[in-house]
């Protein structure tokens, strides 16, 4: 393992400048890594596509749906029961079926909204960027500053340091759902 230091652009144009850069200040190529960092969520670490299970935002979906149901249901069912002079012996059970449905749409309006944190603070930290990302593995103290100042005179964004193993040019430990540790 070593220390990373990666900056983000946009274009490719730049990451080939970058690695240029790179190359003058004396990092070989096989110490540098560049690639596409895709938007969170399309990074397919699953068969099915994604990057987890199961959306953070809708952790607690089920048992909102059930409350909303369970609650929906006894209410429509107790509507049905009070008018089943007018409507027959259906009227309790279309009554809980329509509760049961009703009851189930207004359990979504507990959702969080897109972009808001999670109660617990997990979601507070930004999650990595998307675009082009060109990192260099850093043998000593004196190189991260030699690493940084070519990243900042380039103009690179949301430059960040991590731990890991660039060998031949590939990244090998890169975890896309990380949260970066950003350097100023």
């Amino acid at each position: 393992m070593s220390r990373i230091i990666a900056g983000h652009f946009q274009l490719q144009e730049q990451i080939d400048a970058a690695r240029v850069a790179l190359n003058q200040a004396g990092f070989p190529d096989s110490r540098i890594s560049a690639f596409f960092v895709s938007q969170p969520g399309q990074h397919d670490l699953h068969a099915l596509g994604g990057d987890r299970d199961m959306s953070p935002g809708a952790k607690e979906t089920p048992e909102g749906v059930v409350e909303g149901v369970t609650v929906g249901a006894a209410v429509g069912a107790g509507i049905g029961a009070a008018a089943t002079l007018a409507t027959g012996p259906l009227g309790p059970v279309v009554g809980a079926l329509l509760g049961a449905h009703v009851g189930s749409l207004y359990s979504f309006n507990k959702m969080k909204e897109a972009g808001e944190p999670e109660d617990n603070g997990e979601n507070r930290r930004q999650p990595r960027h998307p675009g082009m990302l060109i990192a260099v593995a850093l043998g000593g103290l004196d190189e991260r500053e030699r690493a940084l100042e070519a990243l900042h005179r380039l103009g690179a964004e949301h430059i960040e340091e991590a731990e890991g193993k660039i060998a031949n040019g590939d990244w090998h430990d890169f975890d896309p759902l990380s949260i970066p540790v950003l350097v100023a």
